[in-house]
């Protein structure tokens, strides 16, 4: 799985909060309408900004506070590419997972904002076609990828009917 994209560059502690602020979470079902307000109270502008496919870059423990799942979601449904944090909390990881959504740990010092990258998931590289640099990853394991792929737990479940590991 090779995939390209923009950056956009956050810093450590992103919490659910600012991925999807509270005042929106139970206005509306409607994650295409979540998705309109991603990272609203940091940049309110920040939707009109993205293009599918388009990466979020970030520091440490990205995704903390809430374990409420609208803020993966609204990530998804914005056609976030992938998300790549120095380390992510750990209820976010496990829910980005389920829903399908690409999440990457590697150092982001060197990734800056409006890059181009070139994630090659399997063999674990992400190439900043900005800086001619290469960043080594961990390949992600052939389960989640394929997880990924069906774009989720629930859609892989569906069409294979138990874990294939």
């Amino acid at each position: 799985m090779i995939i390209n994209g923009k950056v956009h560059k956050f810093g450590d502690d992103i919490n659910t909060d600012y991925i999807i602020s509270g005042r929106y979470k139970f206005k509306t079902l409607d994650m295409n309408e979540l998705a309109t307000h991603i990272f609203e109270d940091i940049d309110p502008d920040f939707y009109k900004k993205l293009s599918p496919g388009d990466f979020i870059v970030a520091g440490n423990n990205f995704g903390c506070g809430s374990s409420r799942e609208q803020a993966v979601l609204a990530l998804k449904h914005a056609k976030i590419g992938a998300i790549i944090a120095k380390s992510f909390a750990r209820i976010f990881f496990r829910n980005g997972i389920n829903v399908g959504l690409i999440l990457i740990e590697a150092d982001t010092d060197r990734i800056s904002q409006n890059d181009e990258l070139k994630i090659d998931l399997v063999n674990g590289k992400i190439v900043n076609k900005t800086k001619n640099e290469t960043i080594e990853i961990k390949p992600l394991p052939e389960f989640l990828l394929n997880i990924i792929k069906e774009g989720g737990v629930i859609n892989y479940l569906k069409k294979h009917g138990d874990f294939q590991i």
